[in-house]
């Protein structure tokens, strides 16, 4: 593979990583959008496009619930490891019981 198609790849691939069990997640929010949806991998994080607005944490709040679902986690198994306010988040997925089919997962 040519060295810049291999770094491209390497791009695609670094929204996430494993930790163990764990899957962490580099997310980029976009919210008030018109449905709930994974819009793909943009800039090394995966877009998620959630309907709700981003006032006193009902972003954040929809998204552990979005993601729990993704996943097939209880809500307390998505935590939000930083970015509170911003768009761009850290999430970690305990142990999840699934992958959505549609993202490329490196394997």
């Amino acid at each position: 593979m040519p060295t810049r198609a291999r770094a491209f790849a390497a791009l695609n691939v670094a929204w996430f990583h494993q930790e163990g069990t764990d899957l962490i997640l580099q997310i980029q929010v976009q919210p008030r959008a018109s449905r709930d949806a994974v819009a793909g991998v943009i800039g090394g994080h995966l877009k998620i496009r959630l309907t709700t607005p981003p006032v006193d944490g009902r972003a954040n709040e929809h998204l552990i619930a979005y993601l729990a679902k993704l996943f097939g986690v209880p809500k307390s198994g998505v935590i939000l490891e930083r970015g509170d306010t911003s768009r761009r988040k850290v999430l970690r997925i305990r142990s999840p019981k699934k992958r959505p089919d549609n993202l490329d997962w490196g394997s």
